[in-house]
């Protein structure tokens, strides 16, 4: 019996187009899918010899540099959304009112107006609609999930978080549109604690209901020019640093940080979750693992446990290879691709959606307002 097609369109080249490229090229090699995957399109605001250049070399048929003839073409089924954030409603908007499913990057968008305007074009569209939480396709942090479900930490106390990286502490280092509040929305605000507050949501299934926030702008200006750091400044209107206690439904507490100037950390997201019964450690730099605390064990065998989570018991079979040989940061992409085609072929449900890109949105609205006021912000 022949696979049904599903012809992708690519919009956004840069890091996350790279992402989505690999994902979807590599996809029906590493999973038993009931699909089979036609990258038809990317397209981008570039000259035509970059854009060329690009789908030669992860796999793409053609180029176009108008996103909206790309939307309204009958021979695309699906738009893989993965521009700069200021981009992500309309494109969407329009890709639901021509009957596309929609994979699109996080933040959903850059406030919580667009975010709701993008489901309710989803919604009233009846279209299949992913938003990219990436780290939700990692076995161990489903597994950490999975143990929460299973009552295996009991009732939860608190959930402290950290989202950490370091590649903006040279203060040399040049403006780009991610230090652009009208595109980018918010600095690590938006780009990392996004991802936090949604693994939160994931993991514990607990309900954000107030927050208290701190936004802080260290390096206020850089150079237009990485290289000339003596030249002409640029103004940075977004956070450098995001910081926000959380009081959740029915009692348990939170603390979240997300910066880009934690020297030496690269990509350290990493949830702990205390429990009653016991407590979870997660770090994505080691997500092959996850850390368990089992608090109903006796003293004599108590202790932190290290479970690799490689093995074809834990979610999405623990990932390609035997296990103990572990995956890694690409492969997350091309699980979150292939349970939403799957989701698109057999007509299920699927998560994390654009609902949950609002209920994330909810959250980065009130922690911005908490910001301003210098109080708490209910949900």
């Amino acid at each position: 019996m022949s696979k049904k097609e599903i012809r992708v369109a690519l919009i956004g080249h840069q890091f996350m187009g790279i992402a989505h490229s690999n994902a979807f090229r590599n996809v029906t090699m590493w999973t038993d899918l009931p699909a089979k995957i036609i990258l038809k399109c990317i397209c981008a605001n570039d000259s035509l010899d970059n854009l060329n250049e690009f789908a030669a070399r992860y796999g793409w048929e053609e180029c176009e540099t108008d996103w909206r003839k790309v939307v309204a073409r009958d021979d695309i089924d699906l738009i893989s959304i993965a521009t700069p954030n200021y981009l992500h409603k309309e494109i969407a908007v329009e890709a639901a009112k021509s009957g596309k499913h929609i994979l699109c990057e996080k933040p959903l968008a850059n406030d919580l107006y667009e975010a709701k305007e993008m489901l309710r074009a989803v919604s009233e569209a009846g279209v299949k609609h992913c938003c990219g939480y990436s780290y939700r396709f990692t076995p161990s942090l489903a597994l950490a999930r999975q143990l929460v479900e299973e009552g295996r930490i009991g009732r939860i106390f608190h959930v402290f978080v950290r989202y950490a990286q370091d590649w903006i502490t040279d203060p040399d280092f040049g403006m780009v549109w991610r230090f652009d509040k009208k595109i980018a929305g918010s600095g690590p605000l938006g780009d990392l604690s996004a991802h936090s507050i949604d693994a939160t949501r994931f993991v514990t299934g607990l309900k954000f209901k107030e927050v208290t926030g701190n936004l802080q702008t260290l390096i206020k200006e850089r150079p237009l020019d990485s290289n000339n750091p003596d030249g002409p400044k640029g103004k940075v209107t977004v956070d450098d640093v995001a910081q926000f206690l959380v009081n959740f439904e029915g009692g348990a507490t939170g603390c979240f940080e997300s910066t880009r100037l934690a020297t030496g950390r690269k990509n350290y997201n990493t949830i702990e979750v205390n429990g009653e019964k016991g407590s979870i450690v997660w770090n994505f730099e080691e997500q092959n693992y996850l850390m368990f605390y089992d608090n109903t064990l006796s003293p004599e065998e108590a202790g932190f446990r290290k479970i690799n989570v490689t093995h074809d018991v834990h979610p999405y079979n623990g990932g390609w290879w035997p296990q103990g040989h572990g995956i890694g940061y690409a492969d997350s992409f091309v699980i979150e691709v292939a349970e939403f085609i799957r989701s698109i072929v057999e007509d299920m449900p699927f998560n994390p959606d654009f609902e949950d890109g609002v209920k994330c949105q909810e959250v980065l609205e009130a922690i911005g307002q908490s910001a301003e006021t210098r109080g708490w912000v209910t949900i």
